[in-house]
C-alpha cells in the first residue's frame, strides 16, 4: 500500500514539475534580459556644477585659419570638443591632434559635430599658419576651427573659462606649458563628462595617450560618450 502511495506521490511530482518548469525557465530567460537591459544601458553624461550651476562654456570671439570670426554660438546645436594647444609644440601637441582626428574620422561629416583648437602662441599662430597645420592634419570637417586671439583673451579661456592649465614659459621645451585635456561640450554650451568609479565627474578627457592604465584612454571614453550627446 506504501508502495502504491509513494508511485502517485512520485507521479503528481512529476507532472507538477512537467508544467512548472517552461515557466521557470521562462521567468529566468526575462529576467536576465531585464537585468541586461538595466546593466548596459548607456549612463547619462554629468553636468559641471560651480556654485550651484551647471557649467557653460564662455563667451568667445576669435579667427579662424580661414580668417572667418567664430565665436561660441557658431557652435550652438552642435556637440563638440575643445582643446588647448599650438603649432610649434614639440611635446603632446601632435599627440592630442592625433587623437583628435581620430573623434573627427567618426564624427567630423556631421553637421551637429565640431572641433575648437585654440592656440596658446597667437604671436606666431596667426590664421596663415593656422591653415598650414590644418592641412597637415589633412583636416576635412568644416567644423574644426582652429582658432587665434590676442594672448590675454586665449589665457583668459584657458585659464579661467575653462580651468585648464596654460603659460608661457621659456624655460620648457616650445616655451609654453598646458595641459593636455579634452573638454567635451554639449549642444545648449554646457561643458559635460562621465563619472568616474566614485561617482564625481572626471571634468575632462585626457588628450594624450595613457600607457599601462587599467582605465580606456580619452579619446577611447569621447567615441563612446559624443554619440550620448548627439542624441540629446
Amino acid at each position: 500500500m506504501k508502495k502504491y502511495y509513494s508511485l502517485i506521490l512520485s507521479f503528481i511530482i512529476i507532472v507538477i514539475a512537467v508544467r512548472l518548469f517552461p515557466v521557470i525557465i521562462d521567468r529566468v530567460k526575462n529576467s536576465k534580459i531585464v537585468e541586461n537591459n538595466r546593466s548596459s544601458g548607456p549612463k547619462p553624461l554629468s553636468y559641471i556644477i560651480l556654485n550651484g550651476e551647471a557649467k557653460k562654456v564662455p563667451s568667445f570671439l576669435m579667427t579662424n585659419q580661414d580668417n572667418l570670426i567664430i565665436s561660441n554660438e557658431d557652435f550652438n546645436n552642435k556637440v563638440y570638443v575643445v582643446e588647448f594647444f599650438f603649432t610649434t609644440c614639440p611635446s603632446i601637441c601632435p599627440i592630442m591632434n592625433k587623437n583628435m582626428k581620430q573623434l573627427e574620422k567618426a564624427f567630423g561629416d556631421r553637421i551637429d559635430f565640431g572641433i575648437a583648437s585654440f592656440t596658446i602662441d597667437p604671436e606666431h599662430d596667426s590664421p596663415k599658419i593656422l591653415k598650414q597645420y590644418a592641412e597637415l592634419y589633412d583636416v576635412f570637417s568644416k567644423n574644426w576651427h582652429f582658432l587665434t586671439s590676442d594672448k590675454k583673451s586665449v589665457f583668459e579661456l584657458s585659464n579661467k573659462g575653462f580651468n585648464i592649465f596654460s603659460s608661457i614659459n621659456p624655460e620648457v621645451a616650445g616655451g609654453f606649458e598646458h595641459q593636455g585635456y579634452f573638454a567635451l561640450i554639449d549642444k545648449k554650451g554646457y561643458i559635460r563628462s562621465r563619472l568616474d568609479s566614485f561617482g564625481n565627474p572626471i571634468v575632462y578627457y585626457l588628450g594624450i595617450d595613457q600607457e599601462n592604465s587599467e582605465f580606456p584612454e580619452g579619446t577611447a571614453m569621447l567615441l563612446e560618450d559624443i554619440p550620448k550627446l548627439l542624441k540629446e
